[in-house]
């Protein structure tokens, strides 16, 4: 949904990037703790199919993973809410403020290159 955006389109990208910031940054996290788990828990099972292995670090991973999966579908569906803003959509005066700022930015680091 972020690269249908008209924010995207224009190149703004850095600031999709700033306004879900936290939700890219559970998304790694709840994606590295899901690997790690799954991951672990297959090599303890793996070639022990027939017993129970639950060890102390495998609760403690286990209980990071739900924690951040709390976290991660908290902040999807926020985003999901934020990307029905129809000004994401269209041309705005906010849009445009920021376009000017950055391309004044821009401008001010090549006139230093010179």
């Amino acid at each position: 949904m972020l690269f249908n955006t008209y924010v995207f389109q224009v190149g703004l990208v850095s600031v999709l990037l700033e306004r879900f910031r936290a939700l890219l940054m559970f998304s790694m996290l709840y994606l590295i703790f899901s690997i790690t788990l799954h991951c672990w828990l297959m090599n303890l099972r793996w070639f022990n199919t027939n017993t129970y292995i639950w060890t102390d670090g495998l609760q403690v991973l286990f209980m990071l993973h739900r924690t951040a999966s709390v976290l991660y579908y908290y902040f999807y569906k926020r985003t999901a809410e934020c990307l029905g803003d129809p000004r994401l959509y269209e041309d705005s005066p906010w849009l445009q403020d920021i376009f000017s700022r950055i391309r004044q930015q821009g401008s001010f680091f090549n006139n230093q290159q010179h």
